[in-house]
């Protein structure tokens, strides 16, 4: 079973995924960087994979690209970072990040080392849902790699119903219209969407990412759906840290303080 599957079949709520840039803040982080989530408690991680015009994502994720980019990373060498990856790690793996790099490397070469190294699942906002159903749903499907869709306060039922049914692991419910790291807190306008969209009964999980970056928002984001995703709030501990593995693990227990428990 992938384990996106897995972990949403024996965990039901307050779910934390947390979102970080490979190959930062140093080149050869990555890794340990993932090491330190997944010792800390998170129950799902997401990989940017660096790109320079990451057009959904605010200034403190666009500079952590920037400098991931000049570290000198790769799609290729993110894969070389990973390759044993799964003999330490058992939570699930995804890769975020954009189109163009995905098919500068081959969209079936891609499949096929996360297939190798484990990765769960991919995250591509900008990749259209037909376009993934006409051309690339059925390499995804041969090699096991789920691909997650996003839906925002815009997106109408029906089409929250297309993806719906197209989707396996969870739908990404992005918080607001802006980009990552904008927001602080939850408004009452973002309450009504969450509501709404849980009242839709989807046959999928949800988690809530954009801004979500504190113990009381990772809460109230779990009142509405399995879970949240905090990427912006992680990078700025990352881009302060003065050690790596014991800053991780204070912020994601900070998140996780009273939620898990519940």
């Amino acid at each position: 079973m992938n384990r996106i599957i897995e972990l949403f079949s024996t965990k039901k709520e307050g779910v934390l995924n947390v979102y970080y840039t490979a190959g930062y803040p140093a080149l050869n982080d990555t890794l340990p960087v993932l090491k330190a989530l997944q010792q800390a408690g998170a129950d799902m991680v997401e990989i940017g994979m660096p790109y320079s015009d990451p057009v959904a994502d605010g200034p403190t994720i666009q500079q952590s690209n920037d400098v991931a980019l000049q570290n000198g990373m790769t799609v290729k060498l993110l894969f070389d970072q990973l390759t044993a990856m799964r003999k330490d790690v058992q939570i699930p793996v995804l890769l975020m990040g954009y189109l163009n790099p995905v098919i500068q490397f081959g969209i079936e070469k891609f499949c096929a080392r996360c297939k190798e190294i484990g990765v769960d699942g991919v995250i591509l906002p900008d990749m259209p849902m037909q376009v993934y159903l006409d051309e690339y749903k059925a390499i995804f499907d041969s090699y096991g790699l789920l691909n997650t869709f996003l839906i925002t306060p815009q997106t109408s039922e029906e089409r929250i119903r297309q993806i719906d049914a197209q989707s396996e692991g969870f739908i990404y419910m992005v918080s607001s219209a802006s980009v990552t790291g904008s927001t602080k807190g939850i408004q009452q306008e973002q309450e009504n969407y969450f509501r709404r969209v849980k009242d839709m009964n989807l046959q999928n999980p949800t988690m809530i990412g954009f801004g979500i970056s504190d113990h009381a928002s990772f809460e109230k984001a779990c009142q509405y759906a399995n879970g949240a995703i905090i990427g912006s709030a992680f990078i700025k501990v990352l881009q302060q840290s003065t050690e790596l593995q014991k800053d991780i693990i204070r912020f994601v227990r900070d998140i996780k303080l009273t939620a898990v428990e519940g």
